[in-house]
């Protein structure tokens, strides 16, 4: 499972005797890419698990269908099959080196003239008034008190802390006294059953992540318990 091109790690601890992940603990890079996960377009999620020739559900059919459908029919694929995500920008971990484009936001005006009102976040585009390309580029503002990106400046959470990553993928900062009342929640009477195990993933185990996160309440489980040894519970 690991490689020279792993990037992420986890440290899993283990009910050897459940054969199971109660959960993880987390940096700052871990979290960020779980948390980027809720800004992948729907079609995006799709077409990097068809890469890697997994799928979900019917979703892949719809795909498909706009992929595939002669452009006489439809009038914008891209739209539908690459759309763009709401963070921009974003330095998390695999994802955002694949799924769409990591630009910042930038809006266009006529080429023409600066007198011509129309904007567009597209070079390609004319202006609805003289026809010239809007290609004249304008500054994005973004409203008072609103941040820079929070990508920009280094994903979504704070690096102070270790978070706890559950295998329903529930995450929360780390405790020992959390720590402490989950062994009690998952009934865990013998320490000596648990197991540490640190995980290093790649890409590979990233994608098998996020299909799983959309089929599965134990997705740690699922994607990692096929690689590790567990110790033999006597």
């Amino acid at each position: 499972m690991t490689n020279s091109e792993s990037k992420l790690r986890f440290k899993l601890l283990i009910d050897t005797k459940a054969r199971k992940v109660l959960f993880a603990e987390a940096e700052k890079d871990c979290v960020d890419f779980l948390f980027h996960i809720l800004s992948l377009p729907v079609a995006t999620v799709v077409r990097l698990l068809k890469e890697k020739g997994m799928s979900y559900g019917c979703l892949p059919n719809l795909y498909d269908s706009v992929e595939n459908m002669n452009d006489t029919f439809i009038q914008s694929k891209d739209i539908l099959l690459k759309p763009k995500s709401s963070v921009w920008n974003s330095p998390v971990p695999f994802l955002s080196l694949n799924d769409v484009p990591t630009t910042q936001k930038a809006f266009y005006g006529c080429s023409n003239t600066r007198t011509h009102s129309t904007v567009s976040d597209d070079t390609s585009a004319r202006c609805i008034t003289c026809q010239y390309p809007m290609s004249r580029k304008l500054m994005y503002v973004a409203p008072q008190g609103v941040k820079e990106s929070v990508a920009a400046t280094g994903g979504f959470v704070k690096e102070v802390v270790t978070y706890m990553v559950m295998d329903d993928l529930v995450v929360k900062p780390m405790s020992t006294i959390s720590s402490i009342t989950l062994l009690n929640k998952f009934n865990v009477k013998d320490v000596g059953v648990l197991q540490e195990e640190v995980v290093n993933f790649g890409m590979e185990e990233a994608l098998k992540l996020l299909k799983a996160s959309f089929e599965s309440k134990i997705v740690l489980t699922n994607v990692f318990m096929s690689f590790i040894k567990v110790e033999k519970y006597s």
